[in-house]
């Protein structure tokens, strides 16, 4: 006779050990999700979760907009009331240049007036080193303003070809040349009205022959390094060289004119390149807020750049 065989035997052997009977499957909840809200129903609503709260991060404090330069007169930085054109700020600058280059002079090499007159004719569009390397030798050829006035200028052409637009300036030299003999008897001019009657001389040109030979200050040079320096310490907003010159002499004493200019270029060709300067270098720096420095303590003008 067959032993009876108890179904629910190993049910209750596997809850009494803990296991799950063989072949019984827990119950996998529905893919409709119904057991959920049924069981949601069973549970108290969860209070609403408080909106996170924005941690405040205290600011740091406002940078003061007043910047006292580090020097005993505490030129101030831009303020409210800045005035970049105080004559304060103008005498500091002009006192650090002095500092800066207290003996400085023209860098083109010249024996007389007409070398000089010859050498800034060459200049424009070029460097004072390429026009020094070139002048030595023309001068060698032709010694006298006579001997230059002689010439056509497509024979000055291969003397000068290597300072850049060689034909305009041949044509000046030999013009101006042939006005100073014909009209001042070989002799250069000593005034702004009679230079500027020369073939190729205009006011920068003018201004260099006066200020540095003859000692006469009658204007300011603004060449490129003078252009781009004054409109970087804000000491002028415009842009062409005329006005340029004009806001200089209503700041710069007149005694200084000559020498301003030949400090402002040397700082031109030493720092205050044009691309890329050397403000972390520049004595200058703590008074300049020049918006294209490549460093700075101060704060930055928009608007004033080289």
């Amino acid at each position: 006779m067959e032993a009876q065989i108890d179904p629910t035997r190993n049910v209750k052997m596997a809850n009494s050990e803990g296991n799950m009977a063989r072949g019984m499957m827990p119950r996998r909840p529905a893919k409709t999700g119904r057991h959920e809200s049924a069981r949601a129903k069973l549970r108290p609503e969860n209070p609403a979760k408080p909106k996170a709260i924005r941690k405040q991060v205290p600011r740091p404090a406002q940078v003061s907009k007043q910047r006292v330069a580090n020097n005993s007169n505490g030129t101030t930085g831009k303020t409210a009331g800045y005035n970049p054109v105080a004559p304060m700020r103008v005498s500091e600058i002009l006192k650090r240049l002095d500092q800066l280059y207290p003996d400085v002079t023209c860098a083109l090499t010249h024996r007389d007036p007409w070398e000089l007159l010859v050498a800034t004719i060459l200049s424009a569009q070029s460097t004072d080193v390429r026009v020094n390397m070139v002048t030595p030798e023309l001068f060698k050829k032709y010694p006298t303003v006579q001997d230059v006035a002689k010439l056509d200028p497509q024979q000055l052409e291969p003397d000068v070809r290597s300072t850049g637009f060689f034909r305009n300036k041949s044509k000046s030299v030999v013009g101006a040349a042939r006005k100073i003999v014909s009209d001042f008897g070989g002799k250069v001019p000593e005034t702004m009205e009679e230079l500027l009657t020369l073939p190729g001389v205009a006011r920068k040109t003018a201004n260099v022959v006066l200020g540095t030979w003859f000692g006469k200050a009658e204007g300011v040079v603004v060449d490129t390094h003078v252009h781009r320096i004054s409109r970087r310490l804000e000491l002028t907003k415009n842009d062409d060289p005329k006005t340029i010159e004009q806001d200089l002499m209503k700041l710069i004493p007149r005694d200084k004119w000559t020498l301003f200019s030949h400090q402002v270029i040397w700082h031109g060709r030493r720092l205050c390149f044009a691309r890329s300067p050397k403000c972390a270098d520049c004595p200058l720096e703590n008074i300049c807020h020049a918006e294209d420095k490549t460093w700075s303590t101060v704060e930055k003008n928009k608007g004033a750049r080289g």
